[in-house]
């Protein structure tokens, strides 16, 4: 009993040098957490890809205090490191700043729009809208925590990615927040879920998801996979993954292929050789060298150059054939890899990729003729200058994907489904390259490729980028958006990025200034913005006319619908020409201004090209006429000449006069460009 009551004494003496301990320890704790700098702004957006970058300029015009963090050294993602050919699918859907954006860069080359480019000329553009809005952009940051509170992300911590540790830590805090990174890192941190891999074809009622075996950049028949030819009990081969091919259509977790998109030259002068990297190792291509024993020896079977010559005797090579630059299989680890395991990845496809070029233009495995070929190319000197004239950015295809609000799949790709709250357009086909390499039937084979291709542009959901509203309510995801791996595909284009990061911007600058979420802002006054404000500075917007807009054309003689190499949906065509025979856009002007007209040219063959179009313009000061010559102008705007047009519907005319035309008539977009 007196052992009880010692007990009790002591406990009560003790109970304030608990409390007291416990106090210290708890403000040690906050301390610990709230030591690092603030720094607090509106907008934050994480990632300085070309979405991010259009976003914080966006979020910038809207009146809203921003800040860009950048994990590298680096603005533009993919658009500025190495993929100069860009991948469009339809012009049409390339809209407000990203429009804008190929509309610098054609300034650059005294043209209209220019949609090929080097990284330098990509560079210097996507830093004219950093210069343009005085963005504060953070380098060499990246995300470790995120500090959320009722379904809000209120701060998020920073570490220099160059030392990290505890004294680089910076903490930012923003009523809205945009991951514009190709990973979705800042999504991760915040707890909102997400999806990697492909899906198996029947949870979202598709067809070209999960495991696709295809003839798309595949090995020939026989190829052996083993290290000693025959014999199985060898081992295989490096780059083939020990898995078992499943069924068609069945889904995991596998990631597709990154690569790095290079810029070569064939121009002497400003080239650099492809030399031995420090860890090359030839057997890394020996794959390589059995497919070419039974392929023809262009180089186009092995590096894809044909599409991607750019200005200046650059070429954007990207991969093709059945061993080239995408390093199959050994990205699983990287979606949801820490950094030390991404940085490992990233250097395991530096010095894969040097050693592919050195093995083919060095190795005796490589007949002389293919070697000749590709060693007319060389890195472009004045291209990635403090980089080694390598690229800056590794090619994530794609890593994780939100699980949002809505989630786009095939459907809406091929027009099956549409949703009404569009915030912006995709046009690409659904795209996928290979996900492993294995051995099937004795051979080795790539699995994964899928090219589905001849759809129109389609609609992406605005909440397709907005978490779950019971996750995360003051965050939005332009980049890693919420679709099935085969949709994703098809959206994840450099263009859409931009589009989707404008949309993003102003969703997020409308959520603040309404005070409510990002998932119950109003629909209608942003896609109102987007339209009527594509630049957010206030200009007189373009106006379109295409061949489809029925209540803006009129026709005589005998026309047809055309697909193809068009703009947005379709063209027209004359058949049975006669004189009079005539197509005439009615543009309906909003303001009274002088306006340039462009005319879309598209991209027929020459025997279905006119030798020369006449056209007869209406406008304040009557009638003009003027003639091109559509064939030097395939697939590109072509102007007719700048006038001045009034206010008012179908006063305006731009008519295609078959009498004074040379050779079948076409038809498929005018857009008059408002001059200052």
């Amino acid at each position: 009993a007196a052992s009880d009551v010692y007990k009790r004494q002591m406990k009560y003496k003790l109970f304030p040098l608990i409390l007291c301990l416990t106090f210290f320890s708890c403000h040690f704790e906050k301390k610990e957490k709230t030591s690092a700098p603030v720094k607090e702004v509106d907008i934050c957006i994480y990632g300085g890809t070309s979405a991010g970058v259009v976003a914080a300029y966006s979020a910038k015009k809207m009146g809203k205090s921003v800040l860009l963090v950048e994990p590298g050294k680096y603005l533009g993602g993919m658009t500025t490191g190495g993929l100069g050919m860009t991948d469009i699918g339809n012009k049409y859907a390339v809209t407000g700043l990203a429009r804008l954006f190929y509309r610098r860069i054609g300034e650059h080359y005294d043209k209209f729009e220019q949609w090929t480019f080097p990284p330098s000329v990509a560079t210097a553009t996507m830093n004219r809208f950093v210069k343009d809005a005085e963005l504060d952009v953070l380098y060499y940051h990246r995300i470790t925590d995120a500090q959320v509170q009722n379904k809000r992300i209120k701060s998020i911590t920073l570490e220099d990615s160059r030392q990290p540790d505890e004294k680089t830590l910076i903490r930012v805090k923003a009523k809205q927040f945009i991951d514009c990174s190709y990973e979705g890192d800042l999504m991760a941190k915040a707890g909102v879920s997400y999806f990697v891999g492909r899906e198996g074809n029947e949870e979202q009622d598709e067809t070209l998801n999960g495991v696709q075996m295809s003839v798309w950049h595949q090995f020939p028949d026989g190829v052996d996979p083993y290290l000693k030819e025959g014999d199985p009990n060898s081992g295989l081969c490096w780059g083939i993954q020990p898995n078992t091919l499943q069924e068609r259509g069945s889904g995991d977790k596998l990631v597709q292929a990154y690569n790095f998109r290079l810029c070569l030259t064939d121009n002497k002068e400003n080239q650099r050789p492809f030399e031995r990297p420090e860890n090359y190792d030839p057997a890394k291509y020996e794959l390589l060298a059995r497919a070419i024993r039974k392929m023809n020896l262009h180089i186009d079977n092995y590096l894809l150059f044909n599409w991607g010559i750019m200005p200046d005797n650059k070429y954007d090579v990207n991969n093709r054939g059945p061993l080239s630059t995408d390093m199959i299989g050994m990205n699983y680890e990287y979606p949801e890899g820490d950094y030390a395991t991404r940085e490992k990845i990233w250097q395991e496809h530096v010095d894969y990729t040097k050693g592919l070029l050195y093995f083919l233009t060095h190795d005796e495995r490589v007949p002389a003729e293919l070697r000749d070929q590709v060693s007319r190319f060389g890195w472009a000197k004045d291209e990635f200058t403090d980089n080694d004239n390598f690229p800056t950015q590794l090619y994530v295809r794609e890593a994780r994907r939100l699980n949002g609000e809505y989630i786009m799949t095939q459907k809406n790709c091929q027009g099956e489904e549409t949703v009404e709250d569009a915030i912006g357009m995709a046009a690409y086909g659904m795209d996928s390259h290979n996900c492993q390499r294995i051995v099937t039937n004795g051979m080795v084979k790539n699995e994964g490729d899928v090219q589905y291709h001849g759809f129109p542009p389609y609609p992406i959901s605005y909440k397709s980028i907005t978490p779950k509203r019971e996750e995360c309510t003051n965050l939005l995801v332009p980049v890693c958006i919420s679709s099935t791996h085969i949709a994703f595909g098809s959206i994840r284009m450099e263009p859409v990025f931009m589009v989707l990061g404008q949309s993003a911007a102003v969703a997020s600058a409308l959520a603040i200034d309404e005070n409510t979420d990002v998932q119950t802002i109003d629909i209608t006054k942003l896609r109102k913005i987007l339209k009527d404000n594509p630049y957010l500075d206030g200009s007189t917007p373009e106006i379109l006319v295409d061949d489809s807009d029925i209540d803006k054309i009129k026709r005589t003689g005998h026309w047809q619908k055309g697909f193809g190499a068009h703009y947005k949906n379709s063209y027209l065509k004359a058949t049975n020409q006669k004189n009079d025979c005539s197509f005439t856009f009615m543009p309906v002007i909003k303001k009274t201004n002088a306006y340039e007209v462009f005319f879309y040219c598209t991209a027929l063959s020459d025997q279905e090209m006119p030798e020369v179009m006449a056209f007869d313009i209406t406008g304040k000061e009557g009638i003009k006429q003027v003639e091109i010559s559509p064939r030097s102008h395939k697939g590109s705007w072509v102007s007719l000449g700048t006038y001045a047009f009034e206010k008012g519907n179908w006063t305006s005319t731009v008519k295609i006069d078959g009498s004074r035309s040379k050779g079948a008539l076409f038809a498929d977009a005018i857009i008059l460009v408002p001059k200052k």
